[in-house]
């Protein structure tokens, strides 16, 4: 959850004026880490909703966090490495202070260090036989994983954990070759017209072929690992200063701040194709119709993409080699503007393809809607809100509650007697939306309160008297609906507007944040970076915070997050619950409660599937706690085979459909007819809907509310 926050230009001239002109500009990058440290320490301070104590404590949690961002997995430090570092832990607190980069210096030159001896350590590993019949067992959990003490012993660690990789490799293969004997033997038997190729490999074959497969993986990722730039891992060590703070306060480089706000607004200008890295070349990925390069007749997916001249004036840059981030940067640009693109097409020439940039939508970002009928002949409309996006910079730009609005009327159109909204899935986005969204379905009246760091209160209220839907409404969440989700999930619970189902209660984060950008407090043209922080709590209108507690749905209903520590609460650093006095609204009675949710509890008791996925569920989760793994590839090969026989009783789940009828409208049937790519989301979207168990029991609730209402 953010918002659009203008700072208190109060609040910016008393403690931070002086901080106007104490760094004047960078000479070299040096500098310009320390000042971001210094900057970022001093709005931390004094614009946190809670700020820390810059103590030794604080130190002592950021280095253990910075340790968690970096080596999670703890394949690259040694023993002794962690020995010199620890000398450092109770001084970090003094270097975020003075700007002091030697702790990070020390670590980052290391880690080049070590990935340089892991990469030949890992050359010389694929130089030998490699031998997947010894006893070994590789630990899984990192909890439980001991830093290397040596060199021998990360020697033997690296080897392991490549064994692991080409003994899931080879179980891949097993698993394709069953799936085409299957669809052999399946034509076979009902003598159909039989063009599937299978001819299974031996185990040698397969072992052989997995390990070129995992060379190459292990060798990309070292190659990728090296051009990343010292800089990029700079942001990863702020973050370990600001994640203590709370988990959702983080620094921003430039270029990772211009990806949020692609996310955020769901669009991005440049020419409409995704770049793909593989074996150290780019190359075009699918082209999104419409788009500039689609438009170009001349590119197709598949393409290698040799050099990008990102304006008319400049020299074209070789990419051959670059990170696809990098690449992408200088493909995106000031829309109406040229980039070219020199390309080697499938047949070997060369050829340069120049394109206008346009702004391209990331439709996957909006609300979407599609009439759903069911057996008993009734008509509901359903709406997916992938987030709660909006477009400060731009008037005219897309909102997730115009497109919601938009939605509504379509649905209204096709005279549908309820609608479910599906929140699931939904990380959130920005605050407004949610009142906006709220007027669509009720009346005026408050829907949030926001408490700051001073402690003053501020109720925000939705002012719009002419809602345009008033019919039966369903709210679906999960374990992964936050923030933005949580809010207006909760105030239509609160007043008894919608009733909301899914899991037994939603992610659990209740905090507001901002951006600031860091340029603001120096003497200096450079961008360096922008500070996401918390500046807020919000509260429901009954006063309990959403933090941590989320929301609880008035029909649960579990699924595979359930048994997975899955929300805020499992964060060491998340700000806590607490509870302010309630604020006067107007409760509604659109429905009965207690009469729904024991007329749904009743159906899924008896659902043969969901009680199957419960099952599914909590097996998966006993897989994922799974500390220790063996290496041994017959008894590899054993424990995959049990593990098939167990999932062969619930096979049935894959085959599920619901039963539920989907209808398009009839401006996107003709959509699909000009737009291929549109046409093959839309039949996975349909197929993925058709299978689930939810939103099945989403339109019976919807039902019996339209009948009881």
């Amino acid at each position: 959850m953010w918002k659009n926050f203008k700072l208190n230009k109060f609040l910016l001239l008393i403690p931070l004026t002086s901080l106007m002109f104490c760094f004047n500009s960078p000479k070299n990058d040096d500098e310009k880490m320390q000042t971001i440290m210094v900057s970022v320490k001093n709005t931390l301070s004094y614009l946190h909703y809670s700020p820390k104590s810059i103590n030794d404590a604080y130190s002592k949690d950021v280095y253990k966090h910075y340790f968690e961002l970096v080596d999670p997995a703890k394949r690259y430090f040694l023993q002794s490495d962690m020995d010199e570092f620890n000398k450092h832990e109770t001084k970090l607190d003094d270097y975020i202070n003075q700007g002091d980069l030697t702790f990070y210096k020390l670590t980052i030159d290391r880690l080049y260090q070590r990935v340089d001896e892991i990469d030949k350590i890992t050359q010389d590993i694929f130089s030998k036989p490699i031998n997947l019949q010894e006893d070994e067992t590789l630990t899984l959990e990192p909890k439980l994983k001991k830093i290397p003490a040596n060199k021998q012993e990360q020697y033997n660690e690296w080897k392991k954990f490549i064994k692991y990789n080409i003994l899931q490799e080879v179980e891949s293969m097993n698993s394709k070759e069953e799936a085409q004997k299957e669809k052999k033997d399946s034509v076979q038997k009902y003598k159909l017209k039989d063009t599937i190729k299978f001819k299974p490999l031996t185990q040698d074959e397969k072992i052989k072929k997995a390990t070129d497969e995992v060379k190459d993986l292990v060798k990309d990722t070292f190659t990728r690992f090296k051009k990343r730039k010292k800089m990029d891992w700079f942001t990863v060590y702020m973050n370990a200063y600001t994640e203590v703070f709370d988990p959702h306060t983080n620094y921003y480089s430039p270029k990772d701040k211009e990806d949020f706000d692609t996310q955020f607004t769901g669009k991005v200008i440049g020419i409409g194709a995704l770049i793909q890295e593989k074996k150290g070349n780019l190359y075009l990925g699918a082209l999104t119709i419409g788009a500039p390069a689609w438009k170009s007749k001349q590119l197709s997916e598949g393409d290698k993409i040799l050099k990008v001249k990102s304006k008319p004036k400049d020299d074209a840059v070789n990419v051959v080699g670059m990170l696809s981030d990098e690449a992408v940067r200088l493909i995106r640009g000031e829309k109406g503007t040229p980039v070219t693109l020199t390309v080697q097409k499938k047949d070997g020439t060369i050829k340069d393809v120049t394109m206008i940039r346009e702004e391209v939508a990331i439709e996957d970002t909006f609300a979407r809607s599609i009439v759903v009928n069911t057996a008993n002949g009734k008509k509901y409309g359903f709406i997916n809100l992938p987030s709660f996006n909006a477009d400060f910079e731009n008037a005219k730009g897309r909102n997730a509650s115009d497109d919601i609005k938009n939605e509504i009327i379509k649905l209204k159109e096709q005279n549908i007697q309820g609608i479910i909204l599906d929140l699931r899935n939904n990380g959130g986005g920005s605050l407004t939306e949610v009142g906006d969204i709220m007027g669509l379905f009720m009346e005026a009246g408050p829907y949030v309160q926001v408490k700051d760091g001073n402690g003053k209160i501020q109720t925000l209220k939705n002012k719009n008297e002419t809602p345009i839907w008033t019919g039966p409404l369903v709210i679906m969440q999960n374990e992964l609906s936050a923030s933005a989700s949580e809010i207006l999930a909760g105030v239509m619970q609160d007043y008894g507007r919608a009733m909301i189902i899914g899991s037994p209660q939603s992610f659990g984060k209740g905090t507001v944040q901002t951006f600031v950008d860091l340029n603001r407090f120096l003497n200096t043209e450079d961008d360096f970076g922008s500070l996401k922080l918390t500046i807020q709590k919000f509260y429901r209108i009954t006063g309990e915070s959403t933090q941590r507690k989320g929301i609880v749905s008035d029909i649960q209903m579990k699924d595979f997050f359930t048994y997975a520590e899955v929300g805020e609460r499992y964060d060491d650093y998340a700000l806590a619950w607490d509870k302010i006095p309630p604020t006067k609204f107007q409760k509604l009675n659109y429905f009965n409660i207690q009469a729904l949710e024991k007329a749904s509890a009743d159906r899924m008791a008896k659902n043969s599937n969901y009680q199957l996925l419960l099952e599914s569920a909590q097996w998966r989760e006993q897989l994922d706690k799974e500390e220790n793994i063996t290496l041994n590839i017959t008894k590899f090969n054993e424990l995959m085979k049990n593990r098939k026989s167990q999932i062969e009783k619930f096979k049935a789940l894959t085959k599920f459909e619901n039963g539920l009828q989907f209808i398009m409208y009839p401006s996107e049937v003709e959509r699909e007819k000009k737009d291929e790519a549109f046409k093959k989301k839309s039949e996975m979207w349909i197929k993925n809907l058709k299978k689930d168990l939810y939103l099945q029991e989403a339109m019976n609730i919807v039902s019996d509310m339209g009948a009881k209402s």
